[in-house]
């Protein structure tokens, strides 16, 4: 049933949806994961994809003479360093990732041009065997549009940010990417279930497990993923100095990443930062809206309102709850339940993100127009950066605004990229992208 209502959305949307009878453009697509996401190069063996879990959208999406490529970026890293690494990655190159900005968070360990993120922009001239870049072509003779997912959609505008205008507080140095000018290079931006204004997901798991990302980092140092290289997982942080060494023993990476200082909250050159609703601010005081550019936004919904339990045994009832409050439906995907919703088991009230509230002076203000949520963010935040044009799809397209297409029903944060889909549910979400794009 739960399917069934999902596509009977999917097709809903797609109904209001002009498609062209003839595309007006073939300029590649490049997919852009989220947070803690990975490239097709992760994985390998099991058949998993991040876009489609066991189909696969960007095989779907592509023909004989349309481009779909897949980006890998680092996936709990901050949006100026995934966008960094998107550049070199599409263009080709060594990653630089700006000697101001890497200045500024040298105290978290960050430097400007590690080893070991390069991408080589003639296959032919390549004598160290770097893996080939995406496009190398890119230039505004020949453009791209961007496709994202969570926190790719703010790595996207970052990256445009950084195309078409100097960076912010001083110079980064000689890199291709900071000289600014480079307009036209981006035809669209679509996003997907992006936190554009942050999640309160990040503050009730910081409010509940103050030291989450500290614990993560453990993990992750005695995983031994911190870099590009694995075939499992790669946390791409070599900037960090949080890859192991070709000639370093697991114990001696170990003992030299103990309490390393970029999984501590006070880093604000990570992930963890401008997913939250203050980071997302900091960001949008400086990350626009191009003029130059087709903005897309979806957003998706996966709680409901009132007093609504998918069975007793799950959550007890209280009579002390709010019927404002959202609660995840029980068609969610199980991990994401207990923080999406309030929910309450005898003697402990949990706040999650459905009933979750920030008035503090100095923060950024949440109130209830935040608890609908996919389980991840907050759909109110999905639609686009707040204070920057939007405007409501009508089958018309406007550049230089945000053109939001309006949400998902019933999808969770992982439907829309297919993890719990079939591909008759999930590959409609990715036909009415391309029937808009490819007609611009």
């Amino acid at each position: 049933m739960k399917l069934l209502v999902k596509l009977a959305t999917a097709a809903a949307l797609a109904g209001a949806i002009a498609a062209p009878v003839h595309a007006a453009n073939n300029y590649p697509v490049v997919l852009v994961h989220g947070f803690l996401g990975f490239g097709p190069d992760t994985l390998q063996g099991t058949g998993f994809l991040y876009w489609g879990g066991f189909n696969d959208v960007a095989a779907h999406l592509r023909t004989a003479d349309r481009k779909v490529l897949t980006a890998g970026v680092g996936p709990v890293s901050s949006n100026w360093d995934r966008a960094v690494e998107l550049f070199y990655q599409i263009k080709g190159g060594c990653v630089d990732y700006g000697a101001r900005h890497a200045a500024s968070h040298a105290a978290a360990g960050e430097i400007q041009k590690p080893a070991g993120k390069c991408w080589a922009a003639d296959p032919n001239n390549n004598p160290n065997h770097y893996p080939v870049a995406l496009y190398p072509q890119w230039d505004a003779q020949h453009p791209i549009h961007l496709v994202s997912h969570s926190q790719g959609g703010q790595t996207v505008r970052t990256l445009i940010q950084l195309l078409e205008n100097a960076p912010p507080n001083g110079s980064e140095g000689d890199g291709l990417l900071y000289t600014g000018g480079k307009t036209g290079w981006v035809k669209s931006a679509t996003t997907i279930s992006t936190p554009h204004n942050g999640t309160t997901l990040r503050d009730v798991i910081v409010d509940y497990v103050p030291k989450v990302s500290e614990l993560a980092g453990k993990i992750v140092e005695v995983a031994g993923l911190g870099g590009s290289s694995s075939s499992v997982y790669r946390f791409r942080l070599e900037q960090y100095g949080l890859a192991q060494g070709p000639a370093e023993s697991i114990s001696d990476f170990i003992a030299r990443t103990q309490g390393a200082p970029f999984w501590q909250l006070a880093n604000h050159d990570a992930a963890q930062w401008d997913l939250g609703p203050d980071g997302a601010a900091e960001l949008n005081a400086w990350v626009k809206t191009s003029p130059n550019v087709y903005y897309y936004s979806i957003g998706s919904k996966a709680t409901e309102q009132g007093s609504w339990c998918c069975n007793n045994t799950d959550r007890v009832i209280a009579p002390f709850q709010s019927s404002s409050y959202q609660y995840a439906r029980n068609d969610m995907i199980f991990f994401l339940k207990n923080t999406a919703g309030e929910w309450v088991v005898p003697s402990i009230l949990q706040r999650g993100m459905g009933s979750y509230t920030q008035t503090a002076p100095g923060r950024v203000q949440t109130d209830s127009t935040w608890y609908p949520n996919d389980g991840v963010v907050n759909t109110v935040s999905m639609k686009g950066p707040g204070g920057q044009p939007l405007r409501y799809y009508d089958g018309t397209s406007v550049k230089g605004t945000w053109n939001y297409l309006g949400y998902y029903d019933q999808y969770d944060h992982f439907d829309v990229i297919g993890w719990d889909n079939p591909s008759y549910a999930v590959y409609p979400i990715y036909d009415n992208i391309a029937s808009i794009i490819y007609g611009l």
